[in-house]
């Protein structure tokens, strides 16, 4: 399986490559009221009004200001479309599904719901998400 690696702080991040629409450059988002601190608000990419969700406050981690390398990946997941701000899109791995480890249960906050587990790629830990939970709509609205 193939996956997007991206960073938030000093971590790395996955999401398998099928879901990715694409990666885009920071750009204006115009804010929503009504909607949960993680959502910063929407853009219009080609055309299309997208939710824009900032990663590092959805996982409850420090805000960090935009910089040269921060991106937007543009996912889909069925009928659903939305862009997660990132500090950074690395690059593209090939994993064997059989290399992913669960989350361990020591590991404790909200932010494990959000994972799908854990795979060694070289001496790199890439934690995948588990975006349908990270896009779950239930949550969104304050």
């Amino acid at each position: 399986m193939k996956i997007i690696v991206f960073q938030l702080g000093d971590e790395e991040y996955g999401i398998s490559v099928e879901e990715v629409q694409s990666i885009e450059k920071i750009q204006h988002i115009t804010r929503v009221p009504g909607v949960k601190e993680y959502v910063k608000g929407v853009i219009n990419l080609r055309g299309v009004i997208t939710p824009i969700i900032d990663l590092r406050t959805r996982f409850n981690l420090q805000e960090q200001l935009n910089h040269e390398l921060t991106r937007i990946i543009m996912v889909r997941l069925n009928d659903v479309e939305a862009g997660l701000i990132v500090d950074a899109a690395n690059d593209v791995v090939d994993i064997d599904e059989k290399m992913i480890a669960s989350v361990p249960e020591t590991v404790e906050g909200t932010a494990v719901e959000y994972l799908n587990g854990v795979v060694k790629v070289d001496s790199r830990l890439i934690v995948l998400l588990n975006l349908p939970k990270v896009l779950s709509l239930e949550d969104h609205l304050q």
